[in-house]
């Protein structure tokens, strides 16, 4: 059984920064299972021991060493966490001295500074794409003229992350579309996705990985049998094949590395957030 490592990121803002770097990172230990919490704004040294006990409180449960991945700018606030045992990474810290060499100034500690807003046109576009992945999420409305991008899988297969992941940290307009059972039974494309086949991305999952994941939403359901598992996938790799509709398995893919393939192959150049 493989052990079970808590691992907490905390921020003096929003938490996305360390939450995206330390998620990066731990895709690469396979071997440990992950128990993670964002916390964010912790903004000063009493909010810190809140968040420190907390932390010990996880190191007592799990008999491990916590990790804390940690963004705030403070060093005060640094110091609290650090009090509670945990392994700290700072996320900034292997940067800062090199850069501070070379630009030949030191950094202002300014919290919040990381997770600030570069303009209202960036933030009103990482809003509007926001709103309109939940507009478009699971069939919901299927009016893709103004999708950027449309991902096309069986039910749970990573479609709805990875849509919110584009909009929050690209602004992309990114609509999903579940595959049906009906839609299964055909070897072409859903009608409705014909119009907008360029805008197609489809995404796969290991069959054994997608009955784990219905089985905690629809315990003991024929939807979460593995029998069906395999027959949907199935189905929906023929189909992609038969149209020719790049594909990528989410079994062991981050949503960073899902998003990045998605960009690259569709050809849409967006700078991250």
């Amino acid at each position: 059984m493989a052990l079970v490592r808590p691992v907490f990121y905390v921020s003096d803002g929003t938490g996305i920064t360390a939450e995206t770097i330390g998620h990066s990172l731990l895709t690469q230990f396979t071997e440990t299972r992950f128990v993670t919490d964002r916390i964010p704004f912790v903004d000063s040294v009493e909010r810190a021991r809140e968040v420190g006990a907390k932390i010990r409180a996880a190191a007592e449960i799990h008999g491990v060493r916590p990790v804390v991945i940690n963004s705030c700018m403070d060093g005060d606030v640094g110091a609290a966490l650090a009090e509670s045992g945990a392994l700290m990474l700072d996320v900034f810290a292997p940067f800062i001295e090199p850069l501070e060499r070379e630009f030949g100034e030191s950094r202002q500690r300014r919290i919040g500074q990381a997770h600030g807003l570069v303009d209202f046109e960036t933030y009103h576009r990482r809003i509007n794409a926001m709103n309109f992945a939940l507009t478009h999420d699971d069939g919901q409305s299927i009016d893709y003229d103004d999708a950027d991008l449309i991902l096309v899988a069986v039910s749970r297969a990573g479609k709805t992350p990875t849509c919110v992941y584009l909009a929050l940290h690209y602004g992309v307009r990114a609509a999903n579309y579940p595959l049906t059972e009906e839609d299964l039974e055909q070897d072409r494309l859903p009608p409705r996705l014909r119009p907008y086949r360029n805008k197609l991305f489809g995404l796969t999952i290991d069959p054994i990985r997608l009955q784990q994941i219905r089985q905690e939403r629809r315990p003991n359901s024929r939807y979460a049998q593995l029998e069906t598992c395999k027959r949907e996938v199935a189905a929906a790799e023929m189909m992609f094949r038969a149209e020719r509709i790049t594909t990528l398995s989410t079994t062991n893919t981050s949503i960073e590395e899902i998003s990045s393939k998605v960009l690259t192959t569709l050809g849409i150049h967006r700078e991250m957030f």
